[in-house]
């Protein structure tokens, strides 16, 4: 019997319902209830926790850098195209029109750009070939420097995919005076070249004037020949019924290697030589009448060797600087000066400062050089021209000095041959005008800072 009076419902809450070990739940800290763990799962909590946190780590710095590799400008990868192989050790190269030389351990190596195949090999005197400089002369005539182990200059004429030698332009015949090369350069068109060599105690520049005009005429003159004597040979053995392929084949290679072997190209000459500046001593004049008939030109600046300063004022003037700077000296220790082993020069092409009122000169052949020796102040131009006139071994004076405030430590000529940037070994740069004669610009780099060098872009 149902004595139910009103319908089922849900009793309200109350407090009495709430469950008292829960009561500030929403209060605890969850990282709280780890505590309540025993020590060993603790420990391991702990650890797992700490290489999930340093792996998380590592992704997000992993991500930035590959973040900030996609920002930046990503450059175009590079895969050659094609190989030369050789079966030797590769020192050098160097490229001309289409030709691409190669030193090697023993002799030289031509390869074709064209077709990347091995055009021709000299390895006659059986040297290792350590530097090369190359320039096209045209039709198809090449000029090549060479540099081998011991420091000797090949002279090569490189023609219808066959080496020539010239010359060895520092050979001596006595072994104890030999000197060794220490750079090389070219000229822009093939006319010049010098070498900078170095002896025992001394070092030197030479510079050669190379006949290529008669070098070409005479390459063109036995191609012709080669040519002709191939035609004639293919005739005679096209008449002749007993010859065979191979016989005519042997008889042809022959006739166009001794024509080759014929060839007998003018030898470079030899224009003058530049050694390094001497140390300024005391004056042999007796009058200030005998330094001025020295001087060529008195609007002219010089190397300061015609002075009226004497030996003991040389002497007074060290003793004084001595005494005065004696601390500094102890420092720093006191080095005696050395006479320069190392040049650098670069070929010229006319300027006001370097033609004479009655210079026939072309736009584009060098006609004079500038050189600067290490530890130098003064920066030397000489004249291509005047030399032929006297001795070449003798000793030349510049044409023009241009003094610098600091020792001069390298120096840059543009494409155009009028702007020439000097640098001192004080981090000073000066561009100057060489049509003109004066600076355009001079630019001082930060302090303790040395300039080793400096290029035109």
């Amino acid at each position: 019997v149902n004595t139910r009076k009103h319908p089922l419902a849900i009793p309200p809450p109350s407090e009495k319902d709430w469950p008292k070990d829960e009561e500030d739940f929403f209060l605890l800290d969850p990282d709280r209830e780890r505590d309540a763990l025993p020590q060993p799962f603790r420990m391991i909590n702990k650890l797992v926790m700490q290489v999930f946190e340093s792996a998380m780590e590592i992704i997000e710095r992993r991500e930035m850098l590959r973040e900030a590799q996609k920002r930046k400008v990503q450059p175009e990868k590079c895969f050659p195209t094609a190989e030369f192989q050789v079966t030797e050790r590769a020192n050098c190269l160097a490229v001309s029109g289409k030709y691409v030389f190669v030193g090697l351990s023993e002799g030289l190596a031509a390869f074709n750009t064209c077709d990347f195949k091995d055009v021709c090999a000299w390895d006659t005197a059986k040297t290792e070939i350590c530097a090369i400089q190359a320039l096209e002369l045209g039709n198809e005539c090449h000029v090549l420097l060479a540099v081998d182990e011991m420091g000797l200059v090949w002279l090569f004429c490189f023609h219808k995919e066959s080496f020539l030698l010239v010359k060895i332009l520092n050979e001596v015949e006595d072994v104890s005076h030999r000197s060794t090369c220490v750079e090389e350069v070219l000229s822009r068109g093939g006319d010049y070249a010098g070498i900078l060599l170095q002896g025992n105690t001394k070092a030197w520049l030479e510079i050669y004037q190379l006949p290529k005009d008669s070098w070409l005429t005479e390459m063109e003159k036995n191609a012709g020949a080669a040519e002709g004597l191939a035609c004639s040979e293919g005739r005679s053995s096209c008449l002749s019924e007993h010859s065979s392929q191979v016989g005519t084949s042997l008889l042809q290679g022959p006739s166009v290697s001794a024509i080759q072997a014929d060839v007998e190209l003018d030898l470079p000459v030899l224009l003058l030589t530049v050694r390094p500046p001497r140390p300024i001593t005391g004056t042999s004049f007796k009058g200030p009448l005998d330094a001025l008939k020295e001087m060529d030109d008195d609007s002219m600046l010089g190397l300061g060797y015609n002075h009226l300063i004497k030996d003991s004022q040389w002497e007074l003037q060290e003793a004084i600087f001595c005494s005065t700077y004696r601390e500094y000296l102890k420092a720093e220790g006191v080095t005696k000066e050395e006479i320069p082993r190392h040049a650098t020069f670069h070929f010229l092409l006319p300027s006001r400062i370097l033609m004479g009122p009655e210079m026939e000169v072309q736009p584009d052949i060098p006609v004079g050089i500038g050189v600067h020796w290490d530890g130098n102040h003064n920066f030397c131009l000489y004249l291509l021209n005047h030399s032929l006139q006297g001795k070449a071994d003798s000793d030349v004076m510049p044409d023009v000095v241009w003094p610098c405030a600091a020792p001069i430590a390298c120096s840059a000529v543009s494409s155009c041959s009028r702007y020439l940037a000097l640098a001192g070994e004080d981090a000073t740069i000066t561009i100057w005008d060489k049509h003109l004669g004066y600076p355009l610009s001079v630019t001082a780099i930060l302090e303790e800072r040395f300039i080793r060098s400096i290029h035109f872009l």
